[in-house]
């Protein structure tokens, strides 16, 4: 919440839109202006009539009712800039309690995953839908682990949802070091992961993103062990199993060919969707399968609303009330007087 706070007579006060603050005080030279050029100008009609007529002349011209419309309008909006500011009052503490689920994607990063049978690839498509899932989780706690011939930690569990994108964005094939899909590892990395993350009563969950070409042979003995942690094994496979070839490309990711054999032939790759939904038996989880072009990503949250919620943070927080109110009712009657009083001379009704 942008603004400023501070404490004032005891109370917590935060202003919303500061700069309006600091405006207010203008309504009230601009009105004083125009108070002060009312007040010249039933001068200088005075100086051109004999005060012996003047009465006459100039029924009911005196001043006050132009200093008093000026007044006016200079008043109602200096109250109405005060409660455009948006003033709140912090009445009270509440004790804020934040539940969630701790989740690791685990993302393969592998050449494989640079096939265009998802458009606009593998990755890419595989990206977009994390980054989706992130902007719908609320309290649950996520890291990154991407992995190929190898498995790192890229974000630890977080709640810093612009942090994890940020870590996401930066996953790239072309940098992983190591070549391979090495999904035993990933299993193993994530669940370190989440039992680093100090909180034992939250549920637990990996969300494997991969085309399923385990090379090792290991990863449904990994999918077992986990679970046996108590965390649950997601898969969501990534790819057709028709078989697409693997895009050579650049450090500037420009493609320059597709990945051969020793012989010469194009190397395709086929999503093992068979092998990953053994997996996720083994896991204790489920295998996610989306529809046309999405990949079943967002698939995961109604699982996720299912898992127990572990307590992620207790503390005490001010609880701010809006107090516009006190000003624009003042504003709105004072505008109201202002245009009551109109342009013309404030006339006195005669006695009969």
């Amino acid at each position: 919440m942008t603004g400023i706070q501070t404490t004032l007579l005891g109370q917590h006060v935060r202003i919303l839109t500061p700069l309006l603050l600091w405006i207010a005080p203008l309504a009230l030279v601009a009105g004083a202006i125009a108070a002060v050029r009312a007040w010249r100008r039933h001068r200088r009609l005075a100086a051109l009539v004999p005060p012996a007529r003047f009465g006459r002349v100039l029924q009911g011209a005196g001043a006050a009712q132009g200093v008093a419309r000026s007044s006016a309008i200079g008043l109602g909006l200096f109250f109405l800039l005060l409660a455009a500011a948006g003033p709140q009052c912090g009445e009270r503490t509440e004790l804020v309690k934040r539940t969630g689920i701790d989740l690791v994607v685990a993302l393969d990063a592998s050449n494989s995953m640079l096939a265009r049978d998802v458009k606009p690839s593998r990755i890419e498509r595989a990206k977009l839908e994390v980054m989706a899932l992130l902007e719908r989780l609320n309290g649950d706690r996520i890291g990154l682990v991407v992995f190929a011939g190898d498995a790192f930690t890229q974000c630890p569990l977080t709640v810093d949802y612009a942090a994890a994108r940020m870590f996401l964005r930066a996953v790239e094939p072309v940098s992983m070091a190591t070549q391979g899909t090495a999904i035993a590892d990933a299993l193993y990395e994530a669940r370190d992961v989440l039992e680093g993350g100090g909180r034992g009563d939250a549920g637990k969950a990996v969300l494997l993103i991969t085309d399923g070409e385990d090379q090792r042979g290991d990863a449904l003995a990994a999918a077992a062990a986990v679970a046996e942690s108590g965390v649950r094994v997601f898969a969501v496979p990534v790819g057709g199993a028709e078989g697409e070839p693997i895009p050579v490309l650049d450090r500037s990711g420009n493609l320059t060919g597709y990945k051969k054999d020793k012989q010469g032939r194009t190397v395709l790759t086929r999503t093992d969707v068979a092998g990953l939904r053994e997996l996720t038996a083994r896991g204790n989880g489920l295998l996610l399968q989306g529809a046309g072009a999405d990949l079943g990503v967002l698939q995961f949250l109604p699982e996720l609303e299912k898992m127990q919620k572990g307590e992620f943070e207790s503390r005490l927080s001010v609880q701010y009330d809006d107090k516009y109110i006190w000003f624009a009712w003042p504003a709105f009657v004072l505008l109201c007087a202002a245009a009551a009083l109109g342009e013309g001379p404030l006339l006195r009704r005669r006695p009969a």
